[in-house]
């Protein structure tokens, strides 16, 4: 169903300006439920396709996806700062780390691999990277662990939910925690760029997915729901 509207909007069908039908228009439309909707508008608000405006509705701002924002931060910043901070923090974390870091990264991912809401697991998947940034011993480290945190968050659901990720983190995660339980900092700083390799690769290839070759929809023309639409 996001696929659906993606492609309507990079195919031109709904051009840059144009208000996206109501909810329910759209409900009734593509036969789905209200919160599955919901999460899909999200996602074309994350990929920066369209913008939410309060008591107007949903409108096209962009006909290709360029980098996904979460918060206030885009997937490219994210990816930027995560290689460098998370990749030595392992490192540091493998050679520093407590009997007690381990106990509670264990705890926290036998409970990832339990879970089945995804927004839980989301949330979970960042406290797992902070709880790591805490083993190394360094509270400038968690700091910035924490900062981007929400960030994190909203990164993790929309992989989980465009990319399929959640069982592959799921497996990445205990690498990363068997380098730290080992004392193996090679080994940790290997499984968190392999962790963060193929998130980047999935951002990739969310944000580079081709639409089926086809000519291109003769754009409608723009919609005046809103005088002030761009």
């Amino acid at each position: 169903m996001l696929a659906h509207l993606r492609d309507a909007i990079e195919r031109g069908h709904y051009a840059i300006g144009d208000k996206l039908p109501s909810e329910a228009e759209l409900c009734r439309e593509l036969a789905v439920s209200r919160p599955v909707l919901r999460e899909a508008l999200r996602a074309l608000q994350t990929m920066g396709l369209t913008v939410s405006r309060t008591g107007k509705g949903t409108f096209v701002v962009a006909d290709a996806v360029q980098d996904p924002t979460f918060g206030d931060y885009t997937a490219g910043h994210l990816m930027e700062v995560r290689r460098h901070v998370e990749i030595p923090v392992a490192g540091y974390a493998a050679r520093r780390r407590t009997p007690e870091d381990l106990d509670r990264l264990r705890g926290l991912l036998a409970r990832m691999e339990r879970e089945t809401d995804t927004t839980a697991w989301a949330a979970m998947d960042t406290l797992f990277h902070l709880a790591v940034a805490e083993a190394a011993q360094n509270p400038v480290f968690r700091r910035v662990i924490e900062e981007i945190r929400d960030a994190l968050a909203r990164q993790s659901a929309f992989l989980n939910e465009l990319g399929g990720r959640r069982a592959h983190s799921d497996r990445e995660h205990r690498a990363i925690l068997e380098a730290l339980a080992a004392g193996s900092e090679r080994d940790a700083v290997r499984a968190m760029t392999h962790h963060l390799d193929r998130v980047e690769t999935t951002l990739t290839d969310i944000v580079r997915s081709a639409r089926t070759p086809g000519p291109r929809t003769t754009p409608a023309p723009a919609r005046h729901d809103d005088p002030q639409a761009v």
